[in-house]
């Protein structure tokens, strides 16, 4: 009979607090951005006017480096800026995976820095130049170091909190700056003092160093681009819920996709008594929907059942054996979806292989013809199934 109008009140009430709180998550990334832009523009041009005064290919290098910074958080807010689209006839489920774009693209900036800088730096090792310091230089470098450390703290906090990979990965950014800022005073201070020249050598430990950085950052994000398994405490939490509703004996093969973040789609099967009918099913389907997008943001576009059986005794007992036998292999997480059709002559369930078993289809026929001895007189229809969590629920 569908949703009461209670519980559609309440899903609408609560798409709009999303929108909302959408709209302040992207405010404060470009707001991030912002200073992180004037931060690095500011040290960009100091540390290029003592990299030239000086002569120091690590200083000019790590000034540089502050461009590419510049570059990141302009990146990270145009990408937030398209991310926010609605969705369209194109693109229906939005275009939130536009920031693991632009945080590929950071990734890729601060691979490209290093990759030039090594560059430099094997050229001034080759053919040395003389380098000079000057106290206010080295002071403009050491008040560097702490406006570094307070932006990438800064990016990596209001990262985390709005949930943006390219706020991270600016922040993670940074803060290698700062310890090549710090790196770089130490190799002026050791040449002042010991007339030891490091710069050259400084500036291709630091680029490998940032290379290093670039690469696993854009790792980081392929693998999100990619798709990966959702978060098993997510997915335990999402199953719990459904499991405090009335009759709902199981939450089976929930599946989310990820369109950005915190932009989850999926579907799930439940599992309800064989006596429901298809307007008690549609009211459970619709309640579960509001609850599970109300507590997680999370929309389940299909909600699929499996009925178990409610008065044949004897399928409970089949059940159990079934489970016992067929759990007693090493890579089987779960069965479930059991149902005894005795007119028919069937028995259904579903068998949750791991991905970790060697041959999963192998282990699920092996299973299946077990299960036809025990019981030759039924006909088994079962499915291999797999849980994208990977829980032992």
């Amino acid at each position: 009979m569908g949703m009461n109008k209670k519980a559609d009140f309440l899903f609408g009430e609560n798409v709009n607090k999303t929108e909302a709180a959408e709209l302040n998550r992207n405010k404060a990334i470009v707001k991030t951005g912002t200073v992180g832009i004037i931060g690095n523009l500011l040290l960009s041009i100091s540390k290029g006017i003592i990299g030239l005064l000086t002569n120091s290919i690590a200083i000019l290098l790590d000034a540089v480096n502050n461009i590419t910074d510049v570059a990141s958080s302009v990146i990270t807010i145009i990408g937030t800026k398209l991310a926010s689209k609605q969705p369209d006839k194109k693109h229906p489920f939005g275009h939130g995976r536009l920031e693991y774009l632009s945080a590929m693209i950071i990734s890729i900036l601060v691979l490209y820095a290093g990759l030039s800088s090594i560059i430099e730096s094997v050229k001034k090792i080759i053919h040395p130049e003389e380098t000079t310091y000057t106290t206010p230089f080295l002071l403009i470098i050491a008040v560097a170091v702490f406006v570094k450390i307070f932006l990438g703290f800064y990016s990596i906090s209001q990262g985390k909190k709005f949930n943006s990979v390219s706020l991270i990965n600016s922040g993670k950014d940074a803060l290698l700056d700062s310890i090549i800022s710090v790196s770089t005073l130490i190799s002026a201070l050791v040449f002042i003092f010991w007339n030891i020249s490091l710069d050259s050598w400084l500036g291709a430990v630091i680029s490998l160093v940032v290379i290093r950085a670039g690469l696993e950052m854009l790792i980081e994000t392929v693998s999100a681009l990619l798709g990966e398994r959702v978060d098993p405490a997510l997915a335990g939490k999402i199953k719990r819920t459904i499991l405090k509703f009335p009759d709902v004996k199981g939450a089976y093969d929930l599946v989310l996709n990820n369109y950005g973040p915190d932009s989850y789609n999926g579907s799930v099967h439940i599992e309800i008594p064989d006596t429901y009918t298809a307007d008690r099913i549609d009211e459970l389907v619709r309640k579960i929907q509001v609850a599970v997008y109300n507590e997680y943001k999370v929309i389940l576009t299909a909600i699929g059942v499996y009925s178990y059986n409610t008065t044949d005794k004897e399928a409970a007992k089949i059940r159990n054996e079934i489970y016992t036998a067929s759990l007693k292999h090493p890579h089987v997480l779960q069965v479930h979806g059991f149902y005894m059709n005795r007119e028919e002559k069937t028995l259904r369930f579903d068998v949750v292989i791991s991905f970790d078993s060697p041959d999963r289809h192998a282990e699920f026929d092996a299973i299946v013809s077990e299960v036809q001895e025990m019981y030759p007189e039924y006909e088994i229809i079962a499915a291999i199934d797999a849980d994208y969590s990977e829980m032992d629920s």
